[in-house]
């Protein structure tokens, strides 16, 4: 049975299909989305998503969707479906859908009548081209298909309208024809494989909304444009190739290169498959400069995504090779972002104050993943520099206190990876010793002082040995909440952040922790009883009175919640490390429980990925950003941890 089978009775229920969504890329910064039906929801869907080098790598949305239609007994029937005012869904082809599989990539099914039809897309790997497979299975004679485009040519964060500046002539070319219609823009070439009739028919089809825009509180109506429609006809058991691309195409050789794209993909057959399939979409390789986008659709490279992501994304992976270009362009940019020297010194006027402090536990994970490559040799300049650099702190937004910890507070602005802001201030609010950046310090010294420091016994050596000795026992002393058996979340003079967040569980789990094994059950404990869920770590007790269970409303209200009990399965693997350490075999049944929880989510919100994060209440539904390297790469590590209890 195929790992994916959605039947009709979900297919044709709108509140079911519009709420889970495709995503694929070509690893190159396009992509293609949409939901099951193929009704747009956002402004990021559209099946030809580009980055334009005009506008500075931007991604913009030139296909939007494409209606295509069978023509039976001179009647039309229309297999889209776009969302009209008034709750309108209009021409509900989804009423004809029978079948939906994502094996190797999105097919759909549709009866009308006596005939069969199925369509099959992907992304050429390396290429901003889109392709779609139009194949008719059943038929009792010659059938006409239409195929009808909408353009968009506009940023994946705006929405475009009927406009005089839009330039709408198009250009024929083999098989197809071409349009740009602003200037900047390459070129759309839309092309079939067989020979066809383009009938144009301009016009502008007003008024499309968008409904998950809508329910997030921002604009959700624009016009797209169509050119006109592409015309054939096909017999049973024919198919057509429709390609879209930012530039034009032999079209005899379609259906082979539709053919050798399907051989490269992996079967979404089982949970690792689809982690393996979803881990290479955050892969983007444009010129000499290789990145991991942090998820989709909104996000671009963050560098603290990336160092967390790498050891999971990593783990399954034969070819390792794209990862550690990614790793080493990452190595070049907290180089040039944090340890560039100015007047203040260190360069943490960023908000990101541990990022550096993360390559140091990325380095350890991948030492078992990459044991053929000398980590140590390759990364050791950066890793020498980033302690002295930081050791030369003792006064600014980030400083190294009398007491060997590190002390980061900068008004109205939060230093962590909790840095939502509402109205112009932090709404997590984590000033002076943070409890996972000192953490994260402290193995850092651990680490450079096994690999970079050497075991003469001169100054440097006794210096950091003392400073480690230092570090470990201010942190016992500062962060352990001892009448609650917990880790505080950061401590500013009198100011102690006892409320239960998860951000101490880091603290059990890294390779060389200040804590003793008692105390990380006990941190552990109180983590599984207050934060864990099926999908990760609540980033705040429910019985804390700030806690906010769902995220929903607009961009204000889902700020203020996002950081106050929301789930983020990131943070899942430091637990699982922590809790099988103690635990061992005995803590399997647990942690299986976990990944059998993901395997279920593969079918849930954007189909065959894990989302950036879930709501803190049940049912924990999935909500942020479709697609998140660091979600994904977090089930791929517990997946690969449970192997060492086997």
């Amino acid at each position: 049975m195929a790992y994916f089978n959605i039947d009709k009775s979900r297919l044709v229920n709108l509140e079911y299909s519009l709420y889970r969504e495709i995503l694929r890329t070509n690893r190159s910064g396009a992509y293609s989305s949409t939901t099951l039906t193929g009704c747009n929801t956002r402004k990021y869907h559209g099946l030809l998503v580009s980055p334009v080098e005009h506008f500075d790598g931007g991604k913009f949305v030139l296909l939007s969707s494409l209606d295509i239609s069978v023509i039976q007994h001179d009647q039309e029937f229309n297999l889209g479906i776009h969302k009209y005012g008034g709750n309108e869904y209009s021409p509900r082809g989804h009423k004809y859908l029978t079948h939906f599989d994502l094996e190797k990539f999105p097919k759909r099914v549709y009866r009308v009548g006596g005939i069969v039809l199925s369509t099959e897309f992907l992304m050429v790997e390396n290429r901003d081209q889109f392709l779609c497979k139009v194949s008719l299975e059943q038929a009792h004679s010659l059938t006409k298909i239409r195929l009808k485009p909408f353009l968009a040519f506009r940023n994946i964060h705006q929405l475009t309208h009927d406009n005089l500046a839009a330039n709408t002539r198009y250009h024929d070319i083999d098989n197809g024809i071409k349009i740009k219609m602003y200037e900047g823009f390459p070129f759309l070439s839309m092309q079939l494989s067989n020979s066809s009739e383009f009938v144009a028919t301009p016009d502008w089809y007003r008024g499309i909304e968008y409904l998950k825009e809508m329910n997030r509180g921002y604009p959700y109506k624009e016009d797209l444009f169509v050119p006109g429609y592409f015309e054939l006809e096909l017999k049973k058991g024919s198919s057509v190739i429709f390609s879209a691309a930012t530039d034009e195409s032999k079209p005899a050789g379609l259906k082979a290169k539709f053919t050798r794209e399907q051989k490269k993909r992996i079967p979404r057959d089982t949970l690792l498959h689809n982690l393996l399939n979803s881990s290479e979409q955050f892969i983007q390789v444009r010129g000499d400069k290789q990145k991991l986008l942090a998820g989709y659709h909104w996000y671009d490279e963050r560098l603290r995504d990336t160092l967390i992501a790498l050891p999971g994304l990593m783990s399954y992976q034969e070819n390792r090779d794209i990862y550690i270009k990614i790793l080493d362009q990452a190595v070049k940019d907290v180089r040039t972002k944090y340890l560039g020297e100015n007047d203040a010194g260190l360069r943490y006027n960023l908000k990101d104050a541990d990022v550096p402090l993360w390559l140091f536990h990325t380095l350890q994970q991948l030492e078992d993943i990459v044991p053929d490559i000398d980590l140590c040799s390759r990364y050791r300049d950066v890793m020498v520099e980033i302690i002295e650099v930081i050791l030369r702190r003792s006064s600014g937004l980030l400083r190294v206190g009398d007491n060997g910890l590190i002390y980061t507070k900068k008004e109205g602005c939060s230093l962590t990876w909790m840095d939502a802001v509402v109205d112009g201030a932090p709404v997590t609010q984590r000033p002076g010793y943070v409890v996972e950046i000192n953490a994260l310090w402290y193995n850092a010294l651990c680490y450079y002082f096994e690999k970079c420091v050497t075991k003469e016994r001169n100054e440097s050596y006794e210096n950091i040995s003392i400073l480690i000795s230092k570090v470990k026992n201010s942190f016992v002393d500062l962060f352990w909440n001892s009448e609650g058996g917990y880790l505080y979340d950061y401590v500013d003079g009198d100011d102690k952040g006892s409320c239960i967040r998860p951000n101490q569980v880091i603290a059990t789990s890294l390779s060389y922790s200040p804590l003793s094994s008692l105390q990380k059950k006990m941190v552990l404990d109180v983590v599984e009883r207050e934060l864990l869920t099926p999908k990760g770590l609540r980033t705040l007790s429910p019985s804390s009175p700030q806690y906010k269970g769902v995220v929903e409303g607009d961009q204000r209200e889902r700020d203020l919640a996002l950081h106050q009990g929301t789930v983020y399965p990131w943070l899942l693997p430091f637990f699982v490390k922590g809790y099988l350490s103690i635990n061992k075999k005995a803590g399997l049944s647990l942690v299986h429980s976990l990944i059998d929880g993901f395997d279920k989510e593969m079918g849930e919100h954007c189909i065959s990925t894990i989302s950036e994060c879930f709501d803190g209440n049940p049912p924990h539904n999935a909500k942020g950003a479709v697609s998140m390297a660091w979600s994904v790469s977090a089930v791929m590590q517990i997946i690969k941890l449970t192997e060492k209890y086997i």
